[in-house]
């Protein structure tokens, strides 16, 4: 298996960036082929304008989807998101590894999601869900936090987890074709001890090798739909 850990965390030394070494260690380990996008070491850009295009369809106004379209077929599109998305084009998984911020991903993974998911490649027209462009891929997104569990559910004082991963599971993951595991939680880290920490490590290598037992998410099918996409009568 092809693995394609993106890694989004200002600190080196973090607990986010232990969870991803761990992984890269597991994964080699069962003799799967790895590679990291650090994306703060890389000093990526997350910013998505009309630098991405080294030419444009229509240079006066710019539609950035239509243009990512248009730059991946003629090669005119900046090589830091070709390289991305060779990268995505090889996984056979996909790993989302970044810290919750203010309810949402880093603004650096949010950036790496607008420029390297490119249209009429991952997504277009009615290519998503079960038929968006990179179905046949999974995807699992590795979260730390420094809310405590009990905070987070139906009724807690910051609302179901789930609501606030909706976006990139569902409508990033889920919306461009991939099956989506459950995410992998690391709570309160920068509160804990030592111990519990190498506990959470423990947990996340255990839950790496046996990725094959877990049952992915469900989200909408397009045959759920008509043509306009009403949902059809059950």
């Amino acid at each position: 298996m092809n693995v394609l850990i993106v890694h989004a965390h200002p600190e080196p030394q973090s607990f986010t960036a232990a969870l991803r070494d761990q992984a890269v260690e597991t994964f080699k380990a069962q003799g799967h082929q790895v590679q990291v996008s650090d994306l703060y070491a890389m000093d990526w850009n997350p910013v998505a304008s009309a630098e991405d295009f080294g030419k444009r369809e229509n240079p006066d106004y710019l539609v950035y989807a239509l243009e990512q379209r248009l730059g991946v077929k003629s090669g005119s599109i900046a090589p830091d998101i070709q390289a991305e998305l060779d990268k995505l084009l090889w996984a056979d998984l996909l790993v989302l590894n970044f810290p919750i911020f203010w309810f949402s991903a880093p603004a650096m993974l949010k950036g790496w999601i607008d420029r390297v998911l490119v249209s009429g490649v991952c997504y277009g027209g009615k290519r998503f869900y079960d038929q968006g462009g990179l179905v046949g891929k999974k995807a699992l997104v590795t979260v730390t936090l420094g809310g405590r569990e009990h905070m987070f559910g139906e009724g807690a004082i910051h609302g179901p987890l789930e609501d606030m991963l909706r976006p990139i599971l569902r409508g990033t993951l889920a919306y461009v074709g991939l099956e989506v595991l459950p995410p992998f939680v690391a709570w309160h880290v920068p509160y804990i001890s030592d111990e519990a920490r190498k506990g959470f490590l423990r947990d996340y290598q255990q839950r790496l090798e046996h990725l094959s037992d877990d049952l992915p998410l469900e989200f909408p099918k397009l045959s759920q739909f008509d043509e306009a996409l009403y949902p059809l009568a059950k």
